[in-house]
């Protein structure tokens, strides 16, 4: 049982570093707001187009720069579940009986 345990903690890690190598975005105003994140749910880049930050007011700009968080994270958290639901799945089924309990 503990040796399941520790694989399941090697796996999580590895998880975990694959998701830090992969990057989503979320945009607003067309692209002119681009936010990359990654599957960790890390922001790593904010891009704003310069014409547009020149044009834009602050009421504007934080409004759409929230959005653009906002979808890169939704993206980021989407993509972190079916990680880790896949993990799980690879887990349960490999402990026989015991997956059958759980229901898979």
């Amino acid at each position: 049982m503990f040796d399941k345990i520790f694989e399941a903690q090697q796996k999580a890690e590895e998880v975990k570093k694959r998701l830090d190598g992969i990057t989503v975005s979320g945009t607003a105003e067309n692209g002119k707001i681009t936010v990359t994140a990654n599957g960790n749910r890390v922001v790593q880049s904010i891009s704003i187009d310069e014409n547009f930050y020149k044009e834009a007011d602050r009421e504007e700009l934080e409004e759409l720069l929230a959005v653009a968080v906002n979808k890169a994270i939704e993206q980021a958290e989407n993509l972190n579940q079916a990680e880790m639901a896949a993990l799980s799945q690879s887990m349960l089924g490999g402990m026989g009986d015991l997956g059958k309990f759980f229901g898979k």
